[in-house]
């Protein structure tokens, strides 16, 4: 048996090994991407070399992903504590970044020095741009955890390809609506990537920005500050492009915003396939309806084993809306998950060919609600074409399923006034009256009766006021 060292996980190691512990490392071969590119094209004088990035994320990655196939094992539960809190993961994470902005600045460099035809300079900006898109999936890892300094490296991650306010919009908006018409960043069936593409930008950040200005307002000010998280996220972006055209060059404006726009791209396009058609249900909670809990019928999965090491198991992404602060290393495969039939840079190449996404993705939507199309997340515009489509499907009776909501909250309406402290039943966020919650904008004495209905759990962004728990008073 091995002999347990620092960094490895204490309890039960002898029971369970992560078999990908090390596997992970590879994630950080990818922002490395700019300086083979440069290398290849020094070498060979062949520009192709320097459209590695979208090669080797769009064409090899999904080849590996068909080769070696899935991986479905799943930590054991008493095993998940000591996971997340070996901290060698999370120093995976952290090593992402300046390896990222190196590249981009070398890539940069590479651009302004000379010597490139315009196809090569593209074909670089690209690349750069496919590996921001990457530096936004480390953000989405980073952005979740409770840190302030996690958080504030997520920022400095998203500063690259100008999306800040993704800080703020997936956490505190995304995870609250997903799988809602509601969501911006949630695609519905018969919606195709380019259709939703605009929907999602200008939605999310519009989101973002009335997210912060309520939270301002409770803090009574105005939205423009440098304390709103989207401007301070944005400024961050202000400072490193300005950087690079006062060093560079004017003329690298343009390759800025191509690589930006490659970026956001790359992050959209894996929203979209992530809760493509899904659609939760309105249920009575108490004297009001909201919509049902988020379960893992609710998010596409996949196992394919490189992609989930490229992205830091996102394709297990059930649990990451079950739980929104679990560290990557600990999510589970859910068997009660709607299924991808590859992995997402697969799905991706896909989902840019709409006839052909609606072909493999549209019966599936169907099949995953037993035939019954009215069930689904549908696009407006589409939907008597669709129900028509599917009618046959539809079953015979037209009693739509019993859906329960799975709330679990024990604070009642007649003891709301004698709640002092509350905590979220998923992430274990404390709400103490007598602290407040100053960055939410409730001072110091602010009695939990006073919290609005509608606020929801600041940390994991899953559970509103009504289901947080009483805290019992220590003596």
């Amino acid at each position: 048996m091995a002999k347990e060292t620092a960094g490895s996980p204490a309890a039960g190691a002898e029971r369970w090994r992560d078999h990908k512990r090390y596997l992970w490392v590879v994630a950080l071969v990818m922002p490395l991407l700019p300086f083979f590119a440069i290398g290849l094209h020094q070498w060979t004088g062949l520009g192709v070399w320097l459209w590695l990035g979208p090669l080797v994320i769009l064409g090899v990655v999904p080849i590996v992903d068909w080769t070696v196939g899935r991986d479905s094992a799943s930590v054991p539960d008493d095993m998940i504590a000591a996971l997340e809190g070996d901290r060698y993961y999370r120093w995976l994470t952290y090593a992402f970044l300046p390896l990222q902005y190196a590249g981009f600045i070398a890539g940069m460099f590479y651009i302004a020095q000379g010597g490139l035809s315009t196809w090569e300079s593209i074909g670089m900006a690209v690349t750069l741009g496919f590996i921001g898109g990457l530096g936004i999936n480390t953000a989405h890892e980073l952005g979740h955890k409770r840190d302030d300094h996690e958080r504030w490296l997520s920022k400095i991650a998203l500063a690259q390809c100008a999306y800040g306010h993704f800080f703020i919009e997936h956490n505190r908006g995304h995870h609250v609506r997903v799988a809602t018409p509601e969501d911006p960043a949630s695609s519905r069936l018969g919606e195709s990537f380019y259709r939703y593409w605009p929907r999602t930008v200008g939605g999310s950040l519009a989101s973002a920005w009335r997210l912060e200005r309520q939270r301002l307002t409770r803090r009574k000010g105005h939205a423009w500050r440098l304390r709103n998280d989207v401007l301070n996220a944005w400024l961050m972006t202000i400072v490193l492009w300005a950087a690079i055209i006062v060093l560079l060059g004017p003329s690298m404006i343009g390759y800025l915003l191509l690589q930006a726009f490659i970026g956001i791209t790359l992050l959209e396009a894996v929203n979209y396939l992530e809760h493509y058609g899904l659609l939760r249900q309105v249920v009575k909670h108490g004297d009001r309806e909201r919509y049902e809990r988020v379960e893992p019928r609710h998010s596409w999965n996949s196992n394919n084993v490189a992609t989930n090491v490229l992205l830091y198991h996102l394709q297990r992404h059930s649990d990451h809306h079950a739980h929104p602060t679990r560290r990557y290393q600990a999510l589970q495969d859910d068997a009660q998950a709607p299924v991808l039939p590859t992995g997402y840079s697969g799905m991706i190449l896909l989902a840019l060919v709409p006839p052909l996404w609606r072909r493999v993705m549209d019966p599936r939507v169907i099949a995953h609600y037993d035939g019954d199309a009215s069930l689904a997340n549908i696009a407006p515009k589409k939907r008597q074409s669709i129900m028509t489509r599917y009618a046959h499907t539809a079953p015979s009776s037209s009693v739509k399923p019993a859906i329960t909501d799975a709330g679990d909250s024990q604070v009642r309406p007649m003891m709301i006034c004698s709640v002092k402290s509350a905590q979220c039943p998923e992430c274990g966020y404390v709400y103490d009256s007598a602290a407040g919650a100053v960055r939410e904008g409730f001072a110091p004495g602010t009695p939990w009766s006073e919290v609005p209905d509608t606020w929801i759990c600041p940390d994991c962004g899953v559970r509103d006021k009504s289901d947080f728990r009483p805290v019992a008073a220590r003596n």
